[in-house]
């Protein structure tokens, strides 16, 4: 008899609400790597406004987003917000298709979680926007999941990397 024992969590996901915005600075902070640029908490993520422009005033037109964990406490969130090109973020595509987000707490990473939320993220997206853009960092491996959903790369817009960051910029189109 096999004595290993399987944990399975349940996710639960919902739309991200006005009230989640604290938690999704915590997951920008995150998806961010801010501890790498020397900032201790989420809150610090406000003064940087090339990071600030992906959350500043949650919940405004063109916002979607999604949150979820096991059901008792929330572990990550994806979520897409339209950036026009005099306040491109750093995956900018055009004025029409947002750009995203996505992080899961240390804890959730390799659960499934950060899959079924941008599941759900893309779902009910494609209903709302032509596409989906991302900035992800060459090595990091959440590139693969982009490429299993669907994601392409593309030309970059000319934006400049974080210092020490290559990144590419990829596209999903809905339409």
């Amino acid at each position: 008899m096999d004595s290993r024992k399987a944990v399975i969590m349940v996710l639960v996901l919902r739309g991200a609400e006005p009230h989640d915005e604290p938690f999704l600075w915590a997951m920008l902070y995150e998806a961010s790597h801010a501890s790498k640029r020397g900032l201790l908490e989420p809150d610090q993520l406000r003064a940087v406004p090339e990071l600030s422009r992906y959350l500043e005033g949650w919940a405004e037109a063109g916002d979607l987003g999604v949150v979820g964990g096991d059901g008792e406490e929330l572990r990550g969130a994806a979520w897409v917000r339209l950036l026009d090109k005099a306040n491109a973020g750093y995956g900018y595509v055009a004025d029409d298709i947002p750009e995203l987000a996505i992080a899961t707490i240390p804890a959730a990473r390799g659960t499934g979680l950060g899959t079924a939320l941008l599941t759900r993220l893309l779902a009910d997206a494609a209903t709302r926007y032509p596409g989906i853009c991302l900035s992800v960092d060459a090595g990091n491996p959440a590139r693969h999941l982009y490429e299993r959903m669907g994601f392409i790369e593309v030309a970059r817009a000319g934006l400049i990397d974080a210092p020490g960051s290559t990144s590419k910029t990829m596209l999903l189109r809905f339409t």
